[in-house]
Order: C-alpha cells, then sequence, then structure tokens
C-alpha cells in the first residue's frame, strides 16, 4: 500500500461496567495499560506522527500512560459517542491524507496483521472503506451489517434499534474501519445525534456513505474474541490470560523451553534468548531480557531486569530493576533490588538480599546475609550472618569490600566503612573503623569461661 494511514484509537470513555475508579484503558492485561497494547499495535502500521489518542475521562493519566514520543493527542471533553470523537478532532486530523483507520483504546488483543489485512482491503477497493465483521453465533449486543439485495454493506443498525429481522443477521459489526480520509471528512458533518441517546454514532458513516454512492466493503475476521473489547473485570482477566499465552507460544517457538506454561505469567514486553528454561509458576515482568541458556527456578519473579547468558535463579528468588552477568548465580529464596549488580559468576544463596549493592566477579553470599549500598569486589566471601548496617536513621552510607576479602559469619558491618582487599573479618565481629589490606579485623568481646558455673547454678536449686 502506497498510501499514508492515520490511525485514531478512542480511549475517552469512562467505562462504568468496570466499576473502577481508574479509566478502563489504564487497566493492565500482560503486564500493559490497554491502550499501550493498542498504541504497540498500531506503531506496527503507521509512524507515531500518524497515531492520534483521543482521551476524556483522566485525559492526564491517559497521556501519561502512552510514553512513544510523537503521537498526538485529542480531547473529548464531553463524551458524545464515536462520531463525536472524530469530530473533535478535525482540526488535527482533516488535513492527513490517505486512509483513516479508527480502533478502541480497550482492544488489547487485536493483532497488527488484522488491522493491516483491513488496510490492504481498503487500498485494494474503489469504494470508500472496509469495516471489520465476523459472522457470531450470539451477536446481541453488537450492530448488524446490513447488506443490500447485491450483498453489498448497506448500513449498520445498532441492536435497541434493530427489527426482529435485522436482529436475527448474525453478521456482526466489530467497530474497526478504515476509510479514505478525504470521503470521511467530506461527509462526517451528515452524522446527526438523531437516536435516545443524542449521541454522534461513527457507525451511521456506512449508511451515510452508501446513500452517497460510495461502497463500504466488510472484511470478516474467523475470531471476533479478537477485536472484543474490554468492558469488566471478567473479560480483562480472559483478556490477560490470552496475551500471556500468546507470549508464552511465542517464545517456545523461538527456542524457548516453557514448563508448565499455563502457570507461568510473561508480560509482553520480556525477551529471552534461546535454550534458556522457564519452570512452572515463574514471572517474568515489565521489560526484562534474558539471554541464553538460562534457568528460571519455580515461583521466581523477575521484573525489569537484565540477564546475561548461562545465568540461574533458583525458585522462589525476587529480582526487581537488577543486572547479572553472564553466569551468575541466585538463590533459592534470595532477594535482589535498586540496581543491585551481579558480576560474573558471582553466587548469592538462599535468603541473601541485596539492594543498591554490586558483587564482584566470582565473588559469593551464599546464606543469610543483607548486603546494601555496597561495592564488593571479585572473589570476595561473604559469611553467613553478615550484614552492612546502611541506615544510621537519616541517611544511607556505603559499605566497600576490596578484592578476595574474606568476611566471617555473623559479622556486622557499620557504614560507612572500607575494607580492604586481603582482608579477614573474624566472625561475630561488629566492625566500625576501616580495615586495610590484608589486615585481621575482630570486634568482639574476648570469651570468659568459669568452670563448674552452671553445676553450681543447678545445685542452688536456680
Amino acid at each position: 500500500m502506497n498510501q499514508p494511514v492515520t490511525i485514531v484509537i478512542l480511549a475517552a470513555g469512562l467505562g462504568t461496567r468496570m466499576k473502577s475508579r481508574k479509566a478502563k484503558v489504564l487497566h493492565q492485561a500482560g503486564g500493559k495499560t490497554l491502550v499501550e497494547h493498542v498504541v504497540s499495535t498500531a506503531l506496527q502500521i503507521a509512524p507515531p506522527e500518524r497515531i492520534f489518542v483521543v482521551v476524556g475521562h483522566q485525559a492526564d493519566e491517559v497521556r501519561r500512560a502512552v510514553t512513544t514520543p510523537g503521537i498526538g493527542f485529542i480531547e473529548q471533553k464531553e463524551q458524545k459517542g464515536t462520531g463525536h470523537a472524530l469530530l473533535v478532532g478535525r482540526d488535527a486530523l482533516a488535513g492527513l491524507d490517505g486512509f483513516l483507520a479508527i480502533v478502541y483504546g480497550d482492544g488489547p488483543l487485536l493483532r497488527a496483521a488484522t488491522l493491516e489485512r483491513m488496510i490492504d482491503a481498503a487500498a485494494a477497493t474503489s469504494g470508500a472503506g472496509v469495516l471489520l465483521s465476523a459472522e457470531m453465533r450470539d451477536p446481541t449486543g453488537y450492530g448488524r451489517v446490513i447488506r443490500s439485495v447485491a450483498g453489498r454493506v448497506a448500513a449498520i443498525v445498532e441492536q435497541k434499534a434493530g427489527t426482529p429481522e435485522q436482529l436475527a443477521i448474525r453478521e456482526a459489526n466489530m467497530g474497526i474501519y478504515c476509510y479514505r480520509a478525504d470521503l470521511f471528512w467530506k461527509h462526517v458533518d451528515e452524522i446527526r445525534p438523531d437516536n435516545p441517546a443524542h449521541e454522534y454514532y461513527l457507525t451511521d458513516m456506512v449508511e451515510i456513505l452508501y446513500r452517497a454512492g460510495h461502497a463500504v466493503e466488510a472484511v470478516r475476521i474467523d475470531d471476533p474474541g479478537e477485536v472484543l473489547g474490554i468492558n469488566n473485570r471478567v473479560e480483562l482477566a480472559e483478556a490477560d490470560r490470552l496475551l500471556r499465552a500468546r507470549k508464552a507460544r511465542e517464545l517456545m517457538l523461538e527456542g524457548v523451553t516453557i514448563e508448565k506454561p499455563e502457570t507461568v505469567m510473561i508480560d509482553m514486553d520480556v525477551r529471552v534468548g534461546i535454550d534458556t528454561v522457564v519452570s512452572p509458576f515463574a514471572a517474568i515482568l515489565g521489560r526484562t531480557v534474558i539471554g541464553e541458556n538460562c534457568r528460571i527456578g519455580a515461583g521466581a519473579i523477575v521484573a525489569d531486569s537484565e540477564l546475561a547468558d548461562e545465568v540461574e535463579i533458583a525458585p522462589y528468588t525476587l529480582v526487581a530493576s537488577s543486572r547479572f552477568e553472564r553466569g551468575a548465580q541466585a538463590g533459592p529464596f534470595a532477594r535482589l533490588r535498586m540496581q543491585a549488580h551481579v558480576e560474573e559468576g558471582a553466587h548469592i544463596g538462599n535468603f541473601v538480599e541485596l539492594k543498591k549493592t554490586r558483587l564482584g566477579r566470582g565473588a559469593k553470599a551464599n546464606h543469610l546475609a543483607y548486603l546494601g549500598d555496597s561495592q564488593i569486589g571479585a572473589r570476595t566471601n561473604i559469611g553467613a550472618g553478615t550484614i552492612t548496617c546502611n541506615y544510621d536513621g537519616t541517611r544511607k552510607h556505603p559499605t566497600r569490600i576490596g578484592e578476595g576479602a574474606f568476611v566471617g559469619s555473623n559479622s556486622t558491618l557499620v557504614a560507612p566503612i572500607e575494607i580492604g582487599e586481603g582482608a579477614y573479618i573474624a566472625a561475630g565481629s561488629v566492625i566500625t573503623e576501616n580495615v586495610p589490606d590484608d589486615a585481621l579485623a575482630l570486634g568482639r568481646e574476648r570469651q570468659v569461661v568459669k568452670p563448674e558455673w552452671a553445676k553450681k547454678r543447678r545445685a542452688l536449686g536456680k
């Protein structure tokens, strides 16, 4: 298709059936808001400057949800119908040539291939445009496609306005259109609010163009579920399930093993390399990028993080906004957050937490530790029970540990503090002063043994 396409996304409605204080298009499925899904689909068809989102209810919040630079916004301050949404955008839209495609912001399942098929069909016809329709077993609630004796689309009749004969028609209008822009804008003022709701219905354009001698064709789709809008929480949950099933299938076809895919939650923007294995009940969220030959254990959650090749996240480990280099390991039952960085070959064990901490190449923290606001050198060993005391009640303070250091079990490192390369911290120490390279630091009371003390205490009946 040589002519340009402008895509208008209708996202101004409240969505009362969601029973929510939040605009319908701001609800999430598959890890993204409904409107973000539709914008992502539109971007596969048209450049940002040819995409417009009609906003109304919670307009500012919807604008913030659409983060792609260049996308335009049209504010529909009063919601007077789908046709009205286009009328208020006339100044921004009417000067754009080519084709005008209209979709809904609450339809996250719409595929780019389906939208492209409709636009290609519009380009191939000499008529005014194309709408999407579907043959439905029960089209209750949908407008019916009314055809002329010759079989051409003559009108769309809404459910509440249809006669019994019209309501018996099973070909339903899906509410998605592609018009020749010049013809649309030539006739758009003929839409009138002559209906019980006193609204401007976009569906009226089909009959208006037909009366003017311009045909509108219908492209039937096999799966009407792909273009259905979300109206309540039940439909939202179903959309989420379908989107995640699509994503899992896509990854498996690209070489990722997903064990029990029906139990796994993977967001739409996640990327995973070949030969990686995702175990049951794992969740991979946000814009996470995972390399090749990794393993994500059962029940693990990885969000907005970057994992290089051959990384292992053991079961029930939580990773958020963090980075793992090649061959690093974490878990089980570990937690990493707020820009934690695990260098190549480093190991993090069970019940270890890292926060804003960089663990050097080949370093180990294998048991029961909290490491916050820390820089830990390569090949350092952090013993079980070690904690960095990084907060003084007002501010956070850093801990720096050099390469090849050994921190004994149950050590308390009171920040700000520096421990030199090759230094040893004796087990059970409280360290409050810097430790030079290759030194041994002990920060504990000398052990005192009192022979027979326990025996004498028992003899006194205490």
